[in-house]
């Protein structure tokens, strides 16, 4: 059975940080690829960060580039999102994604399995 659990969600001043967990099953996990996207109450979801399956390459959107960082631990199927700076519009529904390419891939349709979210919730 396939499973992507997040987990470090909750709830932030603006300016705080948060840091969010995938912990996957091993067979997602050596597919490939990692995401993280978000989906913000009354819009659709989109990208925020991707990572290789060595680590090595990593992706951001323009709109969290310099304040999230995403790593992975390949010796314990988890994958990060370390979020600083925090403003209000980062207030979402996190989700993690695994993809089966070894492509540092940003669109949601080339991603295979996803979690079931994580509200992060930034006050102002």
């Amino acid at each position: 059975q396939v499973q992507l659990v997040e987990s470090g969600g909750g709830l932030v001043q603006a300016g705080g940080s948060l840091r969010l967990s995938c912990a996957a099953s091993e067979r997602t996990f050596s597919s490939g690829t990692m995401g993280w996207f978000r989906q913000a109450p009354g819009k659709e979801r989109e990208f925020v960060a991707a990572i290789s399956w060595s680590g090595r390459i990593t992706y951001y959107a323009e709109s969290v580039k310099g304040r999230f960082t995403i790593s992975r631990d390949n010796s314990k199927n988890t994958v990060y999102l370390e979020m600083n700076s925090l403003k209000p519009e980062d207030t979402a529904v996190y989700y993690c994604a695994a993809s089966n390419t070894r492509l540092v891939v940003t669109t949601q349709r080339r991603y295979d399995y996803w979690g079931q979210g994580t509200q992060v919730t930034v006050s102002s």
